[in-house]
């Protein structure tokens, strides 16, 4: 047998008084379930272990009261009352050899403190670091040194719940020892400000302490933000971020570097399409040390991960994002079946939760945050009950997923198509501007298609009640999408816009397809305020087409603020000459002139108006399931019938894949397991 080329991925490493397994290093990353869930949590976290990660780390865990990150779902570890719940996490992942790492963190100004209503405190006396009339207090050296007591005592508890590896954490402008190192936080005159040393004397006391508590069982990691992508006006990698390195080269067991802050370390695909694009900053560290570097940047491709550690860039491949697309990567890899990796897209599905405060999703993995709620995993599920066959009516994000499960557990499923390719709407978003990596979710699931025997596809296949009467197939699921609307229904309007035939108006694909004959001005509307319509702008303003963006929101896109995008996507117009008229419904159209209604006043300006593109509100199609639905209520078949994806609910690609699989996993289930699933939630003890 040949060697396994990516043997090199699978050697141990030494972290301080510890040795991983592997290269795997799942680095911390939120999940909107902290200590809110803790077995969710556990669960979540233990399936990545489960798939071969060396390492799995927390988010980051909150030390005292006065660095209470709610309404976030983030980790706790006040006092000693939080061991047993960050217990079950150490348990699930020694389960299966992975070494259990936490972020031990206080947030500084990045705490709101709205649960414990302690006041924030901060290097220096400043505004929140969220939305909110609140300032944080300047730090004494009481507070310095009450800090310093309060990290050593969570180091110790964390060693007490059964963490191998504890962090100190300098990173995304999120903890009080980043705040210190970096000047625009930090204007004291004490011996913790002023030079980059005085900047940097908490953080090197912080690891002193920790290795003196706890050094002798586990290992020190030290996450710092080497970059802050600000160029002159903030620290920078070649300049005070190496110089903070050279300072503490051998100071912790670990390097987790990366950039900061949270949007840069985790860029969307849309504008950072590249894996691996934070190693031109953080690669110099390991000329550096001599202990070994972790570091992060998307990366899903197993050669590119040999080529950084045989070059001596990284000892150990991170991952936030990856590990939630796809927790069992690592298996993948080592069985060389590198062809079934859930690939991350980049979409930020999972960031966005967490800002929502609600357990984290995936576009490509339905089954992270389900872990223990309905208990699943993304590569086993569970056996087919009958030898019945199913029929899927749609390609689209449901039906292939819904697909892929149905024959995963067994059963002969027939998938039948309207258009010539699968893939349903991400064929049409993936194909715009900055969104091409969002192929994968098709890519991935038509691969596994064409390797199951259980599965018969039929393309250009447009469906009927009396087509699907000729297939003998009792049991069908309808993925049969949505459309988008064209008259101008949307989030802030319930009657249709007037005066639309005097204008062309398109939906979002027929702009797309027939951009050549669109005259202009183009007005893109925004009802919808979610991602697409921002887009739709940019794709066809670098088609030369003279676009004007009108929504009734106060900024561009402001759904893309959860995925840590909407600046992004605002400045990308602006740089791009598109021009963006906020605060405004379309009321009506007279004469090719679209009148303009202030959301605040009423009052109504003109804009001209050749063309439109209406990017509001869409309509499930539900023709062939009202069809069959009504033979059903008359009598002349009894199928089994169930709806799903946008044909259900129009949502989110991660929604339609989410209710697939649902549809796959409760199909012939026990109505009481699917209620138990619906209703599971952690609820506290009341002792």
């Amino acid at each position: 047998m040949s060697k396994n080329p990516y043997s090199k991925l699978f050697e141990p490493v030494q972290i301080g008084p510890v040795v991983t397994k592997n290269r795997f290093y799942q680095v911390p990353h939120c999940c909107g379930m902290g200590h809110v869930r803790p077995r969710a949590h556990a669960a979540m976290r233990g399936v990545k272990a489960k798939g071969g990660w060396g390492v799995v780390s927390t988010e980051e865990a909150e030390i005292h009261p006065s660095s209470d990150l709610a309404p976030y779902a983030e980790q706790r570890i006040w006092d000693k009352k939080d061991i047993p719940a960050l217990q079950l996490m150490t348990d699930a992942v020694h389960k299966y050899g992975a070494l259990a790492a936490i972020e031990l963190t206080h947030s500084g100004h990045n705490s709101t403190n709205l649960f414990s209503r302690i006041p924030a405190m901060s290097p220096n006396a400043q505004a929140v670091n969220f939305l909110y009339p609140k300032q944080a207090r300047r730090m004494s050296k009481q507070d310095i040194s009450n800090f310093r007591a309060w990290h050593r005592q969570a180091a110790l508890n964390a060693k007490a719940a059964g963490f191998d590896i504890v962090y100190v954490y300098a990173g995304h402008g999120m903890s009080v020892a980043q705040q210190f190192i970096l000047p625009d936080m930090n204007n004291r005159s004490d011996e913790y400000g002023g030079s980059l040393e005085n900047r940097l004397r908490l953080t090197r006391e912080l690891l002193e302490e920790t290795k003196e508590a706890i050094g002798d069982s586990c290992g020190i990691a030290f996450r710092f933000a080497v970059d802050e992508l600000k160029g002159k006006d903030g620290m920078q990698f070649q300049e005070e971020g190496r110089a903070v390195v050279e300072l503490l080269a051998e100071h912790p067991d670990l390097w987790d570097v990366n950039v900061s802050d949270w949007s840069n370390d985790s860029q969307t695909s849309r504008f950072q399409p590249e894996e691996a694009y934070q190693m031109p900053y953080v690669e110099f560290v390991k000329s550096i040390t001599t202990k070994p570097v972790v570091g992060v940047g998307r990366l899903t491709s197993p050669d590119l991960m040999v080529k950084l550690v045989e070059r001596g860039a990284l000892d150990l491949i991170g991952a936030a994002r990856p590990s939630i697309a796809d927790p069992y990567l690592p298996n993948k890899i080592k069985g060389q079946k590198t062809d079934q990796i859930k690939e991350c897209i980049g979409c930020n599905i999972c960031v966005s939760s967490d800002n929502f405060t609600v357990p984290i999703r995936c576009t490509q993995n339905p089954t992270m945050g389900e872990e223990w709620r309905r208990g699943w995993d993304p590569e086993n599920i569970k056996p087919k009950v009958t030898d019945q066959r199913a029929l899927v009516v749609g390609s689209g994000p449901s039906g292939l997923e819904c697909t892929v499960q149905l024959a995963r557990r067994g059963y002969q499923v027939v998938l039948a198509e309207a258009e010539g390719k699968l893939g349903g709407r991400v064929l049409f978003e993936s194909s715009l501007k900055g969104l091409s990596a969002w192929k994968r979710v098709v890519d991935n699931r038509v691969h596994e298609i064409l390797q199951k025997s259980n599965i018969e596809v039929y393309k250009e296949s447009r469906l009927t009640a009396e087509h699907i009467n000729e297939f003998g197939v009792n049991n069908i699921f309808l993925a049969t999408g949505s459309n988008w609307r064209k008259d101008g229904i949307g989030r802030s309007r319930r009657a249709p816009i007037q005066g639309l035939e005097s204008v062309k108006v398109y939906s979002p694909e027929e702009a797309i397809q027939n951009y050549k004959d669109i005259k202009g001005p183009l007005v893109i509307y925004d009802d919808e305020q979610g991602y697409l319509a921002g887009v739709v702008a940019d794709h066809l303003n670098a088609k030369n087409i003279e676009v004007v963006f009108v929504t009734p929101a106060s900024v561009v896109s402001p759904w893309t603020d959860s995925t840590l995008e909407q600046k992004k996507v605002q400045a990308s117009l602006i740089n791009s000459g598109v021009k963006i008229i906020c605060n405004q419904s379309i009321s009506n159209i007279e004469d090719g002139i679209a009148l303009l209604e202030c959301t605040y006043t009423g009052a109504i300006t003109k804009l001209p108006c050749e063309s439109i593109v209406m990017v509001t509100e869409r309509i499930s199609d539900t023709a062939l399931y009202d069809s069959l639905m009504q033979n059903n209520l008359e009598g002349k078949t009894q199928y089994n019938i169930k709806i799903i994806g946008d044909a259900e609910a129009p949502g989110l690609i991660a929604d339609a894949v989410y209710l697939g699989h649902l549809a796959a996993q409760n199909f012939e289930a026990d109505e009481e397991d699917i209620q138990r699933g619906m209703f599971m939630r952690e609820m506290p003890s009341l002792k």
